[in-house]
């Protein structure tokens, strides 16, 4: 079953992180990463930590964060294939807009996680050559 998700660049007077959002449900699992999974190589992985539950109004919104918690603008969308899912391990496909990967998420402690991509990035698309 595929469902949606968004990735959104996330900016607070004290930095920038990018929340990692994936429909479960009436909600959003979410994810604070420092770095965007599309950069991530074959077998690479970066820490995530768990945040709550965000409402699906996220999948679509940019702008200001009520209490003065910064401001998030999309940078990649699309949907995701839920391969399997466990008590502290999520595997998925994402379908994006600029980018398509698969990861696994796995629990280590408390609200820390490891997101690591299973598999290579697709090379670019290479403009068609006229043969003209």
């Amino acid at each position: 079953m595929e469902r949606r998700f968004v990735i959104q660049l996330h900016t607070t007077a004290g930095g920038r992180h990018y929340d990692l959002m994936l429909q479960a449900g009436k909600a959003l699992a979410t994810w604070r990463l420092e770095t965007l999974p599309a950069e991530l190589g074959p077998g690479q992985h970066v820490e995530a930590i768990a945040l709550p539950d965000h409402r699906l109004a996220y999948l679509d919104y940019e702008g200001p964060i009520s209490r003065g918690r910064g401001s998030v603008r999309i940078v990649e969308t699309g949907s995701y294939r839920l391969e399997a899912q466990e008590e502290g391990c999520w595997r998925f496909e994402l379908l994006g807009r600029n980018f398509d990967g698969q990861f696994i998420l796995r629990r280590l402690a408390g609200e820390r996680w490891s997101l690591q991509r299973l598999d290579a990035p697709p090379a670019p698309h290479e403009a068609s050559a006229d043969p003209r």
